[in-house]
């Protein structure tokens, strides 16, 4: 079933017994789902989802209303369509976790223990109340993390890491690594919820309350993976003394749930942040060495201390692992005190396609091909949208200063709002027939206007223009 906005327009109808009066479509993150802001006339939102896949949506609609039974704050799904691929969700804003303890830069204050102290209490709720009632049988793939998924993990590792930066290895000496870590949680007690990715990213607040959503991967685990996931994230930069901390108060949560052993809980979790770092170094190589994603490549240093500071605990007996860590160069990703907004704008060829955006996956396309093309004369042909002959005869014999104000309309309160919400990324693309004259000129006017009216940073790029 294609998509049909049909549907998302009676779903809404539905529910609020009248027409929205906006639809803005949002970034999927590099998902397969797409969403889409409604807003209707007491400027009050909702989220439309829309995702061919039936099944992930099942997990989803159903956990979410495990996890609300048990206390947690997630989303709340208020209808979906007879296919299941279309669903309302409330909409809890942009502001995540992620933005906060990244800002914090290692050092996080009172305000933020507390924030995931409260975080950690929830996910002590998560794996063992909800646990304790979520259909298991809706997984998707295993449904059990155990030995086999840890391998999988490890595999990711070696082939989408090591092998894609190149790093030398020898085979078996990793692969008896490999087993001394997979048969060193062969008996670790498997039988509560594990969300798998539990990271701030996937951590919203909303009026200063934690909301968990991209839950639909869990399956039944152990219980410190999910906590290792959270306090070792790489950019996090969380000292030992906090990790410890933090430890704590999950410890103490827990314990008002049920018995628990906290100096064997300590060494899982250590052995945990291991694997976990494993897959997390696999999932940066893919998509940043793969994918060509530039904030993936920058986390790896980060991760790469994570595993050689865990490595160097002794947890295991791990001589190649060890020694495949040592002869990495530790390197530092270049620093940059500017954590406002970056605005990308690219000039382009429709002829040679829209150019994506590899951090967001989104952004604005618009199309200068109704403006008269300097281009049809051969006095500018060799002429760009930079060059004053070509600004002159746009600016007489086209409309293209009101084309580019009202671009500059409809980006500029997407623009706020992302000042607002603390993002960092942006696109706005211009194209033409050859992306050299009417797009060049706009993407660079553009440029100028959005960096005086709003201060931030512009990364300007006439694609075409660098290809020559």
């Amino acid at each position: 079933m294609a998509f049909d906005i049909n549907v998302i327009n009676r779903l809404y109808q539905d529910f609020a017994g009248k027409p929205y009066l906006k639809c803005v479509p949002l970034p999927n993150s590099g998902s397969n789902r797409h969403y889409y802001r409604l807003t209707g006339d007491n400027n009050q939102s909702v989220l439309a989802v829309y995702n061919a896949d039936v099944a992930e949506n099942r997990t989803y609609i159903a956990y979410t209303q495990t996890f609300a039974n048990a206390g947690v704050n997630v989303p709340k799904v208020f209808d979906h369509d007879e296919s299941l691929q279309y669903y309302l969700v409330e909409d809890i804003g942009n502001k995540q976790l992620y933005n906060l303890v990244t800002k914090a830069e290692g050092n996080p204050n009172a305000e933020l223990i507390g924030l995931y102290s409260n975080v950690l209490a929830d996910l002590a709720k998560m794996q063992i109340v909800a646990g304790g009632n979520i259909d298991y049988a809706l997984c998707i793939g295993s449904p059990v993390f155990d030995q086999k998924a840890v391998e999988w993990d490890l595999n990711y590792f070696k082939y989408c890491y090591l092998k894609l930066a190149n790093i030398n290895f020898d085979e078996q000496k990793l692969e008896t690594d490999f087993e001394t870590i997979k048969n060193a949680i062969a008996d670790i007690d498997n039988q509560y919820f594990m969300y798998r990715d539990f990271q701030s990213r996937n951590i919203m607040l909303k009026d200063g309350n934690p909301y968990y959503i991209d839950f639909q991967g869990g399956k039944r685990g152990p219980l410190m993976y999910d906590v290792a996931s959270l306090l070792y994230q790489a950019k996090a930069k969380f000292s030992e003394e906090t990790r410890n901390l933090l430890f704590d108060k999950y410890i103490e949560s827990t314990k008002k749930l049920i018995d628990i052993d906290k100096a064997k809980l300590y060494k899982e979790f250590k052995i945990f942040a291991l694997i976990r770092t494993l897959q997390v170094l696999g999932a940066y190589g893919f998509r940043g060495y793969y994918e060509h994603k530039k904030h993936f490549i920058e986390s790896i240093p980060f991760a790469l201390k994570n595993l050689k500071n865990l490595l160097a605990l002794d947890l295991l007996p791990l001589p190649h692992l060890c020694e495949i860590a040592g002869a990495i160069e530790p390197t530092e990703p270049e620093t940059d005190s500017y954590n406002g907004l970056t605005i990308t704008v690219v000039s382009f060829s429709y002829k040679k396609g829209i150019p994506t955006d590899p951090e967001n996956g989104g952004g604005f396309v618009f199309d200068c091909r109704g403006q008269h093309n300097p281009g049809r004369y051969d006095e500018y042909k060799m002429l760009t949208g930079r060059d004053k002959p070509v600004v002159d005869f746009l600016q007489k014999h086209s409309t293209i200063d009101t084309f580019l104000q009202q671009a500059i309309d409809l980006v500029s309160p997407t623009i706020e709002k992302y000042i607002e919400c603390d993002f960092t990324k942006l696109m706005v693309c211009f194209g033409c027939t050859g992306g050299q004259h009417r797009s060049v000129y706009c993407a660079q006017n553009f440029a100028d206007k959005i960096k005086t009216k709003y201060g931030v940073r512009i990364k300007l790029i006439h694609r075409e223009l660098e290809r020559l």
